[in-house]
C-alpha cells in the first residue's frame, strides 16, 4: 500500500527515539546517532528517501542490540501506547521477520492489549454471529494501526489454530499450582504454534487472538509464581529462626536462606520465559521439596510437653437432594423474559450473518465461521440473507423472512448446545445453557409452524423451489434441534442432584 514518506519517516523516528534511550540506560551512556539521524536533522527539509533508507539500516541495527527481555523490561505502565503502536508497526511492517521479530511483537501486542488508551476499550462487546462480536474492538484497534502494511488472507489451517486458543485460555485459568502450570506443557505448545504460523503471526486476526491469551496466562502466572516465592521465604524464615541455613537441593545443588532472600521475583518475572524456565522450574522443585519436609518450628518446653487432642473427623455434612432436570417441565416454565432476552440475541445473529454473506467472497459466503463451528448455509439462505426486499408484503418476502429465522433459530441451538457440553464440571453454568436451550425450542417451534404455514402458502401458488427451500431448513433446525435435546437429556441423567433444576 502506498505510503506518505513523511509519515513513515515520523513512525520510525518514534522507533528509533525509544531504542536510542532503551540502549542509553543498557550503556549507561549516550549512544552515536549518525549524521543525518539527529532530532534536528529530521526536522529539515531534506531528501526524505535518501534520510528513510539510512533510518532502515539504524534501527536495524538497533534492533539487533536489543534483545526481548530488555523490551520486556522496557514497557512499563508509564510507557506512551503511542510508542508501543509505532513499535508495531516497525516490525509488522518488516519485508522478513526473524524469533525475535515475532518475540518482540509477541510483547508490544501483549502491552497494548494491557494498556487501552480508554479504560475498558476492549471489554465493550456486542452480539455477533454467536453472541461475540465478529471482530473485537481490539482487533478493530489492531487494523486501523497496520493499515497500511500489506495483508495477505490467512490459510485456513492457521485460522482453526486460533480457534484453540479459547480452550488453551480455559485451561491456564485452571491451574492452583506453579509445577502443575510447568509440567502441563502448555508454554511449549503455545509457543511451537507461535513459531509454525510464521507470518501470519503478523496478521491483526491473530495478533488480537494471541495478546488476550498472553495476559491471561501472564497474569495467572505471575499470580502462582509469586504464590510459591512467598511460601519459600516463608519457610526460609522458619529455618532462620532455628538457625538453619540450607533449605534443601535442588539438582543437586543446596539452596541456603541467603539464596531465598536475594530472590527477586519482579525481575524474574520480566525476563523471557523461554530463558527463565529453567528457574522457574527450580523455584517450583524448591518449593515441592520444603512441601515434603518443611523446616520444625521451635516449640516451648511447656507446649512440647502438653499432649495435644487428637483432631476428631467431621462427618461430612448430608447434601439436600435436587431434582433431576426435566426438560418438558422446563420448556412449560419459559417466562417471557427469558423468550425476549433470546429474541435481542437472535436478532443480533441475524445481522451479524446478514453482514458476513453481503461482505464475504461469494464462493465462500454459504460458510459463516462462528465461535465453535461453520454454519453452512443453503444457496437460498444465503440469498435470503442478502436480500433487499425483506420489507415486501409478497410471497418472496415472506419465504426470505422465515429463513432468515429458522437459520438464526438453528445456530443459536448449535451454539448453546457447543457450551453446554463444555460446562459438564459447572453445574451452575450447565443450568444457564439448559435453560436457554429449552427457550429455543420453544420459539423453534413457533418458527417451525410458521414456516409450515408459509410452505404451504406457496405449495398453493405453485412455487415448488419455495416449498423446497423452506422444508431443507426446517429439515436442519429440527435435526440440530434433537441432536441438542438428546445431548442434553442424557448429559442431565448422570448428573442428578448436580444439575437439577
Amino acid at each position: 500500500m502506498a505510503e506518505d514518506p513523511k509519515w513513515e519517516l515520523a513512525i520510525l523516528a518514534t522507533v528509533q527515539g525509544f531504542c536510542e534511550k532503551l540502549l542509553q540506560e543498557a550503556v549507561e551512556g549516550e549512544v552515536p546517532v549518525p549524521a543525518g539521524l539527529e532530532t534536528v536533522s529530521l526536522q529539515g527539509e531534506g531528501d526524505v528517501g535518501a534520510t528513510l533508507a539510512l533510518m532502515r539500516r539504524w534501527l536495524h541495527l538497533l534492533d539487533l542490540a536489543i534483545s526481548p527481555a530488555m523490551l520486556r523490561h522496557a514497557f512499563t505502565d508509564e510507557t506512551d501506547p503511542e510508542i508501543a503502536e509505532a513499535m508495531l508497526r516497525y516490525f509488522v511492517r518488516r519485508s522478513t521477520h526473524t524469533d525475535s521479530d515475532r518475540d518482540k511483537t509477541d510483547i508490544i501486542v501483549t502491552f497494548l492489549y494491557r494498556h487501552p488508551r480508554v479504560p475498558g476499550q476492549w471489554d465493550q462487546r456486542g452480539y455477533g454471529l454467536d453472541g461475540s462480536l465478529p471482530l473485537s474492538p481490539f482487533e478493530i484497534a489492531l487494523i486501523e494501526i497496520l493499515a497500511d502494511a500489506d495483508q495477505l488472507p490467512l490459510p485456513e489451517e492457521h485460522v482453526q489454530v486460533l480457534r484453540r486458543f479459547d480452550s488453551f485460555e480455559e485451561q491456564v485459568l485452571e491451574f492452583r499450582d506453579l509445577n502443575a502450570l510447568l509440567e502441563s506443557g502448555i508454554i511449549q505448545t503455545v509457543r511451537q504454534i507461535k513459531e509454525n504460523l510464521d507470518d501470519s503471526f503478523f496478521h491483526p486476526g491473530v495478533l488480537a487472538t494471541i495478546a488476550p491469551y498472553n495476559a491471561t496466562f501472564g497474569t495467572k502466572f505471575d499470580e502462582l509464581f509469586r504464590d510459591a516465592t512467598q511460601q519459600i521465604k516463608t519457610f526460609a524464615g522458619d529455618l532462620e529462626e532455628q538457625g538453619g541455613t540450607i533449605l534443601g537441593s535442588v539438582d543437586g545443588i543446596d539452596v541456603t536462606v541467603e539464596h531465598v532472600k536475594s530472590m527477586d521475583e519482579s525481575n524474574l518475572l520480566k525476563m523471557d520465559y523461554g530463558q527463565a524456565l529453567d528457574k522457574f522450574r527450580r523455584v517450583s522443585k524448591l518449593k515441592q521439596t520444603l512441601e515434603l519436609a518443611p523446616p520444625v518450628k521451635h516449640t516451648s518446653q511447656k507446649e512440647a510437653s502438653t499432649p495435644r487432642p487428637k483432631p476428631v473427623a467431621k462427618a461430612p455434612a448430608p447434601v439436600a437432594p435436587k431434582p433431576p432436570f426435566n426438560l418438558n417441565n422446563v420448556r412449560k416454565a419459559v417466562t417471557p423474559q427469558q423468550v425476549a432476552a433470546e429474541e435481542t440475541k437472535l436478532l443480533k445473529v441475524e445481522e451479524s450473518v446478514r453482514l458476513f454473506v453481503r461482505v464475504a467472497d461469494p464462493k465462500f459466503r454459504q460458510v459463516v465461521p462462528m465461535r465453535f463451528f461453520n454454519l453452512t448455509l443453503t444457496p437460498a439462505e444465503a440469498d435470503a440473507y442478502s436480500a433487499d426486499y425483506l420489507d415486501e408484503k409478497s410471497l418472496r418476502a415472506g419465504v426470505a423472512r422465515v429463513l432468515l429465522r429458522l437459520v438464526a433459530v438453528t445456530a443459536r441451538v448449535i451454539t448453546e448446545w457447543e457450551e453446554l457440553k463444555r460446562a459438564n464440571n459447572s453445574p451452575s453454568i450447565w443450568k444457564l445453557h439448559a435453560d436457554s436451550l429449552a427457550t429455543l425450542f420453544e420459539i423453534g417451534s413457533n418458527a417451525a409452524e410458521n414456516a409450515e404455514r408459509v410452505s404451504i402458502m406457496a405449495a398453493q401458488r405453485g412455487h415448488r423451489q419455495h416449498v423446497d427451500d423452506i422444508q431443507s431448513s426446517l429439515k436442519k433446525l429440527r435435526e440440530y434441534s434433537g441432536i441438542a435435546e438428546r445431548s442434553l437429556t442424557a448429559s442431565a441423567e448422570p448428573k442428578g442432584a448436580a444439575a437439577g433444576a
